[in-house]
């Protein structure tokens, strides 16, 4: 069974959002999946590029105006 853990990030500025969600995957149990609530612009950036460099597996959930919601797998 997938779990699901949630990580609220809007108005968190570069680098801290990005440090938050390595600490927040360091956390979690084989195949519990990590929803991620975040600015748009340069936070997606860094936190996307991230996340591709750190080999995760992610998708986008929802795109507002201003917010980005994206679910990490953790596969680790």
């Amino acid at each position: 069974m997938i779990s699901l853990k949630y990580l609220d990030l809007k108005s968190v500025p570069c680098p801290l959002n990005v440090v938050k969600i390595k600490l927040a995957l360091e956390k979690l149990s084989k195949n519990e999946q990590l929803i991620v609530e975040l600015d748009k612009g340069e936070p997606e950036e860094m936190v996307l590029k991230n996340l591709e460099e750190m080999g995760c597996f992610y998708e986008q959930i929802n795109e507002y105006e201003k917010i980005l919601k994206i679910k990490i797998l953790n596969e680790n």
